[in-house]
């Protein structure tokens, strides 16, 4: 991290903090900073795109009061590493005033943290994440076009821009500076700019298959839109799911009722021989507790060849994606919607899915 201005007990905190954000992200961040997509069918399930995530802001009346030299350095910088020139300015700003502070460990020497140059690195991380870019073949802490190059490729070493909040927070570990940084870069780009916070989820396994019926489609893309959201076990949504759960959810979002735990959505469904699965179709795993050979403890929903949708663990980030299934624990697949138990149901909603 790039410097400390509290005091050791503070410090703690902060790491304290961090593993709070880590642990229960949608209480620190606020669903509005998550693209979840929704509760219902369709949205984007969390995916992030990066070419709005990084997009770089024309820049507003606010911004024409930063020295034109770092005003060059941060839009070359935003544009190299991918990161939006105003959120590096906002950094800047709240640092230092652009290098304009007169402050210790501005222009030379350090402050009373250790951290020192216009964007306050710590010596330890500007050796390790410092660029040379202005090819003079020195790596200067103190002069603005190395230090703020270095600093995107730190946030951008940190998530940016998929992952801003989080990155800027490893910059400096205080949600109050996160949030300043933000207002600055908000005031620089234009009152539309938004911090992008996603969950880690890969916008290219988004695809419906073209080969399902409209209701697999649409009891997939509902799994599809709940990604990036937390695994609780026990939990039966809209905010949270676990295996069972999720794929309960989807169904119920077609008006179709299924059992609601993994042993009992095992015995319900068609047995499906391997490499016959089809989008739909439930993949059971022995993994969990009180799971074996013939009991599996673990689903997922087939959505493509070796590609399921599932909700991992609470752990696992993210922890409800798209992963493949064809792995050493795999024990079999259903077809639920060719079960006898869904017959009367797929009636009711004129087809037979």
């Amino acid at each position: 991290m790039t410097r400390r201005r509290l005091v050791v007990g503070a410090a703690l905190a902060a790491v304290a903090v961090l593993f709070v954000a880590l642990m229960i992200v949608p209480v620190l961040f606020g669903a509005g900073q998550f693209l979840y997509g929704g509760n219902g069918a369709g949205g984007n399930g969390g995916c992030v795109d990066v070419s709005e995530a990084s997009a770089q802001p024309a820049g507003t009346d606010d911004a024409r009061v930063i020295p034109a030299n770092y005003l060059d350095l941060y839009r070359k910088a935003g544009k190299d590493y991918g990161i939006p020139w105003n959120v590096l300015a906002g950094i800047g700003k709240v640092e230092t005033g652009h290098g304009t502070s007169r402050l210790p460990g501005v222009a030379s020497g350090v402050n009373y943290a250790g951290a020192g140059g216009p964007m306050q690195f710590l010596a330890a991380t500007f050796r390790s994440f410092a660029v040379d870019g202005n090819k003079d073949g020195k790596k200067d802490l103190y002069d603005p076009a190395d230090a703020i190059p270095s600093a995107a490729r730190y946030l951008k070493h940190n998530g940016a821009p998929q992952r801003m909040r989080t990155a800027i927070f490893m910059y400096n570990h205080s949600w109050d500076y996160v949030d300043l940084v933000l207002d600055w870069a908000k005031r620089y780009g234009g009152g539309d700019f938004k911090a992008v916070q996603s969950n880690g989820v890969d916008c290219a396994d988004g695809q419906l298959p073209a080969n399902a019926s409209a209701l697999v489609q649409r009891i997939i893309s509902f799994a599809l839109s709940q990604r990036g959201k937390p695994y609780v076990f026990g939990a039966n949504g809209p905010d949270a799911w676990d295996c069972s759960s999720l794929l309960q959810g989807a169904f119920r979002s077609v008006g179709l009722s299924i059992p609601r735990t993994t042993f009992e959505q095992w015995p319900m469904g068609l047995k499906v021989p391997k490499g016959k699965e089809m989008p739909g179709d439930f993949v059971f795993f022995d993994s969990g507790p009180g799971s074996s050979s013939n009991n599996p403890g673990h689903v997922g929903m087939v959505i493509a060849k070796n590609k399921m949708i599932v909700a991992r663990c609470t752990l696992c980030v993210p922890a409800i994606t798209v992963t493949p299934y064809n792995r050493g624990d795999w024990i079999g697949v259903t077809r639920p919607l060719a079960s006898k138990q869904l017959q009367p149901q797929l009636a009711k909603l004129g087809g037979t899915g």
